[in-house]
Parts: structure tokens; C-alpha cells; sequence
């Protein structure tokens, strides 16, 4: 059996490693509705079917004129209104004259700035600025093609589409937009003590969180999650199963990857051709997540206490995914806060801890959840990150500044 056991920084380097293979093949290309697009990956990229904004677009509500005619002595003449989505058909604007705009709508053929209407006076067809507001050419008025030009990229291939990215397609016409095929995730777990989750479980099992946990993991990273029977400690039946997953993109197998004498796992993938590239991480929780290569497709092997099943997912096996969603960039979300108080550890393991991180404050502060180890989901539920501890740390102060892992 190999022991490659790998600091968390070599281990992460060498799921990026397979992940830039990955990033060198493209998956299939389907047609999909734009709403269905949500959270997909787009295949090509989003292109401006015409200038953006197609004309001078007044930014507020006031009044279009002359700047060079704006003389707080000297009153205007009100000549019409526009509202959005109206168009001037008099002639162009001409010298000491305004028109009222609205937001949005398009500035007439002659004026060159947009008054807002918090700075003028009006008196039936007359207006007059503030005496002490000075007016700019182009004030208040976004220039046709200010923001793209017909035929730019508004959307770049790669994306994953988040709201604004569905905005900016139907902005430009898109009600069908191109996305990479979502890959397919096997997820099996393993072990005698785990029931299904509408079963009552017996003193001695528990029932099957991992795969519901990775399942939901795998749907947010934009994968389909392929849920297999559970297998007991048994080789033959462990193999047999992977053996199922063969047409997956990568297979997910929680348990059963420790030293114990029933942990047939890494054996059984050794039976099926497996080439490892590391049997363990120096990380808590997590120890060890095992990651490697069989003749027909990735696979990890997870830890089966929930919480390290969780972690791990994050750190290894979510970039791997995103990439075979077709994501020109994938990659881990971390963030920075202050932590809310001291801590101390020892030092030796890079250590991703449950915290909540409150984000109603200036600064956010990470405060780490007291619980009971990686098995302790009861805790860990209340957790919105994990704050990463360096390997060589002994301890951290309060207001020390952190890496967190976000969920």
C-alpha cells in the first residue's frame, strides 16, 4: 500500500496539477433556457448585440440643456419632457431652451448635459439653475456605447453565471444561452454501521449523512450528484461498486480510508488499477483523504467522519469539479476576518476549524465553535466557515488576522 502523506500545501498543488489537465478539454456544449443557464457554465461567451447604452442615456431626473447656456440669472425655456422609453421627435435643442427628462431616457439632439432637478427653480414654462451650481459638459449622461460596443464580450466563456451574468444576457437578447454539460459525481459511502436516513438506526449505527452532504456539495460546485447503494466493509463489494461508477467524471467515496482492519478502500482501488498521487494530508480534520487516478476517471477517498468528509470536499475535490464544469477558474473561496479571541494548538497540522464568521460589522470577526472533533455535526451546523490555522502555529490572538474557508 503507498504512503504518500503530503503537507496540505503539496496536496493542494497536486489536485491543481490535475485540474489545469482537466481545464485542457472542454466538455460537451449544450443549448439551455436563460434561466436554466443559473449557476452554469457559459461555453461561449455573451457578445453585445448592439452599443450599450444604444443612446445618450440621461442618469437622473431633471433637465436637459446647454451647459454653456446655464446662467443662474438667466432663465430657460422649457420646450417638452421625455420620459424612458420615449423618443424627441422636435427639432434639436436649441440655444436658452431645456427639456424635462426623466431617468433613463434618452437625451435630445443638441444638449449636452442633464440638470439634475434637486438644483433648479421652475416657474410654468421657465427654469433657472442654482446661482452656485456649476454645470459640465456631459454631466448626468452616459454616451451611446459608453458601456460596450456592438459585438464586444459582455460575458466571457469560462463564467460560471451568477444573477448579473443573466442580467447581462438578457440585456443582450440571450433567451437561449450555450453551457458546458454538468459532470457527473459518483458518491458511495461506506461502512456496516450506516442505515438510510428514514431508517431508525440501532444503538451501534448511524445513518447516512455523507452522502447527502456530498451530494449537496457536488450540486453548489455545478456537478450531478450520482448517489450509489452503500457498501459494506467488505472488498469484493467496495470494488464491485466502483466498477458501477465507471461512466462518472469522478468518483466520491467517503469511509473506510483510515488504518483499520476494515478499511478496504485504497485496497480495493489498488485491485481496480489505481494509481495514487497522495494517501494523506496533513490537515485536521482530514487526515486521511486519499486522491488518485483509476483507468477510467478520478476519485477521491474521504475521511467518513462527516465533518472531515465536508472539509475535504472543499479543499480537493471542489476545484477538480469546477474544472470539469468547464470553469476557466477554479479554485477555493477563502476570505479574511479577525478572530474573536485567542487560540492555541498544536503545531504540526495545517487545522480547518468550524467558525462563524460575523458579517455585520466593519471588520468581519471569525469566532471558533467549540465541538467534539470531526464527528460532531450537531456543532459544526452552526458553522458558516472554518478558519485555517497554519501548520507552524502555537496560537493566535484576539484580532489576529485570519484565512477562513467559506462553506
Amino acid at each position: 500500500m503507498p504512503d504518500i502523506v503530503l503537507t496540505y500545501t503539496d496536496a493542494a498543488r497536486a489536485v491543481r496539477k490535475e485540474v489545469e489537465r482537466v481545464l485542457r478539454h472542454k466538455p460537451a456544449v449544450e443549448q439551455v433556457p436563460l434561466l436554466a443557464a443559473f449557476h452554469r457554465v457559459l461555453a461561449e461567451p455573451i457578445l453585445a448585440d448592439r452599443d450599450q447604452p444604444p443612446f445618450p442615456r440621461s442618469t437622473r431626473d431633471g433637465f436637459a440643456c446647454r451647459a454653456a447656456d446655464i446662467d443662474g440669472a438667466k432663465p430657460l425655456q422649457i420646450v417638452g419632457q421625455l420620459k424612458a422609453g420615449d423618443v424627441w421627435k422636435g427639432v434639436p435643442l436649441a440655444a436658452g431652451e431645456a427639456i424635462e427628462i426623466m431617468t433613463g431616457a434618452p437625451v435630445p439632439t443638441g444638449a449636452d448635459c442633464v440638470v439634475m432637478v434637486e438644483h433648479i427653480k421652475t416657474n410654468e414654462d421657465t427654469l433657472l439653475v442654482d446661482s452656485d451650481r456649476i454645470v459640465e459638459p456631459g454631466e448626468n449622461i452616459v454616451p451611446a456605447g459608453a458601456e460596450a460596443k456592438s459585438g464586444s464580450v459582455i460575458v466571457s466563456a469560462g463564467t460560471r453565471l451568477a444573477a448579473s451574468h443573466i442580467a447581462a444576457a438578457a440585456a443582450c437578447g440571450y433567451a437561449i444561452v450555450p453551457v458546458y454539460v454538468r459532470p457527473r459525481v459518483a458518491i458511495l459511502a461506506t461502512g456496516d454501521e450506516l442505515v438510510p436516513v428514514d431508517h431508525t438506526p440501532l444503538t451501534h449505527q448511524i445513518r447516512n449523512s455523507n452522502s447527502y452532504s456530498l451530494a449537496a456539495q457536488t450540486k453548489l460546485t455545478g456537478a450531478q450528484p450520482v448517489i450509489l447503494p452503500v457498501a459494506t466493509d467488505d472488498k469484493p463489494e467496495i470494488e464491485s461498486a466502483i466498477r458501477s461508477a465507471s461512466g462518472c467524471d469522478l468518483l466520491l467515496l467517503s469511509g473506510g480510508v483510515s488504518m483499520g482492519k476494515y478499511d478496504f478502500v485504497e485496497q480495493a482501488l489498488m485491485s481496480l488499477g489505481a494509481e495514487f498521487l497522495f494517501t494523506g494530508a496533513k490537515i485536521q480534520p482530514g487526515r486521511p483523504v486519499v486522491f488518485g487516478k483509476l483507468p477510467q476517471q478520478y476519485f477521491f477517498g474521504l475521511p467518513g467522519n462527516p465533518v472531515s468528509t465536508m472539509v475535504t470536499f472543499l479543499l480537493f475535490p471542489q476545484p477538480l469539479i469546477a474544472a470539469f464544469s468547464g470553469e476557466t477558474h477554479p479554485g477555493l473561496r477563502f476570505m479574511l476576518a479577525r478572530l474573536a479571541h485567542d487560540h492555541r494548538v498544536k503545531p504540526g497540522l495545517t487545522r480547518f476549524l468550524p467558525a462563524r464568521v460575523d458579517f455585520n460589522i466593519a471588520a468581519p470577526q471569525a469566532a471558533i465553535i467549540s465541538w467534539q472533533g470531526s464527528g460532531d455535526l450537531a456543532s459544526t451546523a452552526g458553522a458558516n466557515g472554518f478558519v485555517v490555522i497554519p501548520s507552524d502555529a502555537e496560537k493566535l490572538a484576539a484580532g489576529d488576522c485570519v484565512s477562513v474557508l467559506l462553506v
